[in-house]
């Protein structure tokens, strides 16, 4: 009862924020919300691959870029929001399954490394693929003849205030799914492959089968906020999808407690929130440039003093209190 009682003051919090901020000084309070968002559902994506099935991923940004690049493409051609953005889902999905039928052979090291690999040509490609994406100049939705508007049950969706609501439906989503996976019978099969991937495949599990279902679905959450991206700024360029972006992802989802998902969506908010709302709050340059140092000085202290994360799952902390070593 406590849990939902939480959760409700915190939805009807992020539901109130824009008339509070709206019209205030305090508006880029508004923007850097969605921007919270839209990492909390690329977060709560990779989650379902780290912190569920236990494979580090280093090149998710390559699937947010891919459903950015998919809706903007498609919207210059006409197409709605909603049928580019499943364009978009559906495209990340199918690129991430083909990637992942060879690689998911691979442990460890050798899978990050991998997926590093394939999330820097991705951004190559996008960066040299002048004839598609017009290159490192970007793609510009503002001069598309065809564009459509973003509506939503007859609204049109204009300003941050629109979007912000727009992303906080899909995070409600993202996290009702999450939580709905992981009590679920698939859930605990990727926690015993997270676990012993050796002892599963003994068990009966499809090893194989159940990786792949964690690749896809992560890159359809990826799809949808790349989707969503495109179409709130109608621009989108290679430099907005950097190995950096996939690293402060991973960041995100280790410092707030791998396979919790109340944890993640804090991760999400010091590693992208807090660092942004201090460039708007302090003036003082000095102070400024000293964020993403007491950032690593956090994530350091983290990692020595509760290295299951600041809101680990139950099953994560039950893990390391047993853990012989």
């Amino acid at each position: 009862m406590g849990k939902k009682i939480g959760l409700g003051m915190l939805v009807g919090f992020a539901l109130i924020l824009p008339p509070c901020f709206s019209g205030t000084s305090y508006a880029f309070v508004i923007r850097i919300a969605g921007v919270m968002g839209l990492y909390m559902i690329l977060a709560l994506g990779l989650n379902l691959v780290i912190g569920y099935v236990g494979l580090l991923d280093l090149g998710f940004m390559a699937f947010y870029a891919l459903g950015a690049y998919t809706s903007a493409l498609l919207a210059v051609q006409g197409w709605g929001f909603w049928s580019a953005t499943l364009a978009a889902a559906v495209v990340a999905v199918v690129v991430r399954l083909v990637l992942g039928a060879p690689v998911l052979r691979l442990r460890g090291d050798y899978l990050a490394i991998v997926t590093l690999g394939f999330g820097e040509i991705a951004r190559i490609i996008l960066n040299n693929w002048d004839s598609l994406t017009n290159g490192p100049k970007g793609l510009s939705l503002l001069s598309a003849p065809a564009l459509k508007p973003v509506g939503f049950l007859g609204a049109i969706l204009v300003t941050n205030a629109d979007f912000y609501y727009l992303i906080l439906g899909f995070v409600l989503l993202a996290v009702f799914l999450s939580l709905q996976l992981e009590n679920s019978r698939v859930g605990r099969a990727w926690v015993a492959i997270r676990e012993d991937e050796v002892a599963a495949e003994l068990m009966g599990i499809p090893v194989t089968r159940l990786k792949m279902l964690a690749f896809a679905l992560s890159a359809a959450f990826a799809g949808v906020a790349g989707s969503i991206f495109a179409r709130w700024e109608n621009f989108v360029t290679p430099e907005s999808f950097t190995f950096w972006e996939s690293a402060f992802l991973v960041s995100m989802v280790v410092l707030g407690g791998m396979g919790s998902v109340p944890g993640v969506l804090l991760g999400v908010v010091i590693v992208s929130g807090v660092p942004e709302l201090l460039r708007n709050v302090l003036q003082d340059p000095r102070l400024v440039s000293c964020r993403y140092l007491l950032f690593g000085v956090a994530l350091v202290a983290v990692a020595v003093f509760r290295p299951q994360g600041l809101l680990p799952s139950r099953r994560r902390t039950l893990e390391l209190e047993h853990d012989p070593s």
